[in-house]
């Protein structure tokens, strides 16, 4: 059977290379003998792999030396408890920008340990746009700021950021959970406290959760939060204080290294750039299909659409099957479509799905 095009949200596709340089080496990797399930996390092969790896990311990222990456389990799920019982320190409320179905969550998940307050936005939604920063109402002594770069369900991204200056709190944490837009562009960590994302959209396969903090930010931690998850001991033992999602880092060190060979960031935003640029070009011409997020806002990894006549989705998600399209019906909590582009989406992929849907408007448009 010949692959298909996945336009998943989450586990996603992987780059074809790394998928076939893991399968070569999946009974024994460099002469090892072992497969990198098989290897101890503690093992200097795998602990090698594990040094590549950060090595990699920091290069492609440009992470300065005083922010440690930490790799992690749990999913952005579990950051959401895990950020606060370890930055709240002796502050009692955390300030969220609710942007979208993902803030929602790591809003409520923070209540547990503090009374978070609302900056910007609202539950209740809906989430078609980034709420302006001199629009942010900030409580008199939050910890840190949290915002979500890229809400995968509802396709609103940040593609500037707050600046803390402007609001008069320049010395304020800015907390972001990347998960589904890292790695897709440049970004500058120093203008983060802490950033992190489950790796299961840009990174690699689903179990691996990453986290990138700044050093004076690691100090925090409530006396409640469990060993396993408290940053400054993960930092402390590079990872390794109990066993890491080692199969999970060895394909994320694959996909750095694709990356690198792709030209870095600034290369996967250009051809991220003209993914997104076709796709929405075709919605902006038809109303056959329609997308709801206010342009300046539209999300280059996650765009929803929707039919007109809604009663075509079964058969719109059928004949995208048979096309060799899958994955493409949208998050149940707000129903539609959504093609996730992101980097290892290649060109081909978006202009498949751009014919089809030309061809499915034509057949019942």
């Amino acid at each position: 059977m010949s692959r298909v095009f996945n336009f998943g949200a989450g586990p996603a596709a992987l780059p074809e290379e790394v998928l076939r340089q893991a399968a070569e080496e999946m009974l024994d990797w460099q002469g090892s003998g072992m497969s990198v399930m098989e290897m101890s996390h503690r093992g200097k092969e795998f602990m090698g792999i594990a040094a590549q790896a950060e090595a990699d990311l920091r290069e492609l990222l440009a992470v300065p030396a005083n922010y440690k990456i930490l790799f992690m389990q749990g999913g952005a799920i579990a950051l959401n408890a895990i950020i606060p019982m370890n930055l709240l320190g002796d502050k009692k409320t955390a300030d969220y920008v609710i942007t979208g179905s993902w803030t929602v969550k790591s809003y409520k998940e923070a209540k547990k340990y503090c009374a978070p307050h609302i900056a910007a936005g609202s539950l209740e939604g809906p989430f078609f746009a980034v709420p302006p920063a001199p629009t942010f109402q900030l409580s008199a002594d939050p910890a840190y700021l949290f915002i979500c770069t890229n809400e995968t369900i509802d396709g609103v991204e940040f593609h500037e950021l707050p600046d803390m200056a402007s609001i008069g709190r320049p010395d304020l944490p800015l907390v972001a959970d990347l998960s589904s837009n890292i790695l897709s562009r440049p970004i500058d960590v120093s203008k983060y406290g802490l950033i992190f994302g489950g790796a299961q959209k840009n990174i690699g396969p689903a179990g691996l959760t990453l986290a990138i903090i700044r050093d004076d930010l690691l100090d925090r931690a409530l006396p409640v939060c469990p060993s396993a998850f408290e940053f400054k001991t993960v930092a402390a033992f590079d990872s390794m204080y109990n066993t890491p999602p080692t199969y999970s880092i060895y394909i994320a060190s694959l996909v750095f290294q694709w990356l690198k060979r792709q030209g870095g960031l600034a290369a996967m935003e250009a051809r991220n750039i003209a993914k997104a640029e076709l796709l929405y070009g075709y919605l902006d011409s038809t109303d056959f299909y329609a997308t709801k997020v206010e342009k300046a806002f539209r999300s280059r990894m996650n765009v929803p659409f929707f039919l007109k006549d809604e009663s075509l989705n079964e058969a719109f998600l059928a004949g995208a099957k048979e096309a060799g399209l899958l994955q493409l019906k949208g998050h149940k909590s707000v129903g539609g479509m959504r093609a996730s582009i992101y980097n290892a989406m290649p060109l081909a992929g978006v202009q498949a799905l751009v014919g089809y849907m030309q061809e499915f408007e034509r057949a019942y448009g």
